[in-house]
């Protein structure tokens, strides 16, 4: 029967004969096991034909919910993740993990409770209500009003292109109407007003997609996913070291276990502070703008232990 459920939510019409063929039972089995699932509340159609045939329809209120086991431990860890989300759902999903461990069998129970762990913390909370607000203008393309915390002045205006979950946040990527281009916003400031204004004709991002705008704003650039800055070094660390913390760099193991890293950054004193944290021996490969600064930056150094020692 739960099989057969998987089938129907397929979303297309199943011949009768089809069904049993797909699930190794004979015709009338399937006639009773949708009756079964009649009786429990899931509204399935017949349809008309030499065959006849079934269809899953919506129904008006939520019938009772059958998982094989591999879902079953695959919304257990969903619902443990939610708090990193950054949506407030946390006291939610913990009653509603409760309420689906408290149904499973034992054996899955004891499954899902080995499953522990804690997700990485959301830098802002979102309220659920603003977030289904937001989707929902985003998705029937209409014009969204909302206040901005911070933002002095009438409330924005925008048309809302998508929205992106970047490291802990949740942002809205829309076309600014007052400013006359495009924007993003923190979902965790915004205060939807209602009603929604009117349709609008969605715009194409410079980027391409939504993503990929949000990243290339937050390293200065309105077209590209790549920094302002990027300088090549050679590190004195072996790769295995330096990749977990390397962010979106590029890493080259050579073969005297030191590495070759190309980083990026919002200017060249910004690469020699990222190549600095490391705290190992470096060779400025370049470009030249960084063999400068790094010239710069050495001056400055020694400037400051010459101040130390004659003070």
């Amino acid at each position: 029967m739960l099989e057969l459920l998987s089938l129907l939510q397929l979303t297309r019409d199943w011949p009768g004969q089809e069904l049993a063929d797909r699930l190794g039972v004979s015709p009338r089995t399937v006639r009773r096991d949708v009756e079964r699932l009649r009786e429990m509340g899931y509204r399935i159609g017949a349809t008309k034909g030499p065959d006849g045939g079934y269809r899953l329809s919506a129904g008006s209120e939520l019938p009772p919910l059958l998982f094989d086991d591999e879902q079953a431990v695959a919304i257990a860890v969903a619902l443990q993740a939610a708090p990193s989300t950054g949506v407030d759902l946390e006291e939610a999903a913990g009653r509603a993990l409760a309420t689906v461990r408290q149904v499973m069998p034992s054996r899955l129970r004891h499954r899902i409770d080995g499953i522990r762990f804690s997700g990485s913390v959301a830098l802002g909370s979102v309220d659920a209500t603003v977030l289904e607000a937001v989707s929902t203008a985003t998705r029937d393309r209409r014009t969204l009003r909302f206040d901005y915390a911070g933002a002095a002045g009438s409330p924005r205006r925008v048309e809302p292109h998508a929205i992106v979950a970047r490291e802990g946040r949740w942002y809205l990527v829309a076309w600014d109407l007052e400013r006359h281009d495009w924007r993003s916003f923190r979902l965790d400031r915004m205060s939807p007003r209602s009603p929604v204004g009117a349709p609008f004709t969605p715009r194409a991002l410079p980027t391409g997609d939504a993503a990929t705008f949000l990243a290339a704003r937050f390293k200065g650039s309105d077209t590209e996913d790549r920094w302002p800055c990027v300088g090549e070094v050679v590190l004195g660390l072996p790769a295995r070291e330096v990749a977990p913390y390397l962010g979106d760099g590029d890493l080259e193991e050579l073969p005297d276990g030191s590495c070759r890293v190309r980083i990026g950054s919002w200017s060249w004193a910004g690469v020699l502070a990222s190549v600095a944290r490391f705290d190992a021996p470096f060779t400025v490969v370049g470009p030249e703008p960084l063999r400068e600064a790094a010239r710069v930056l050495s001056d400055r150094a020694a400037a400051a232990a010459a101040s130390v020692e004659h003070g």
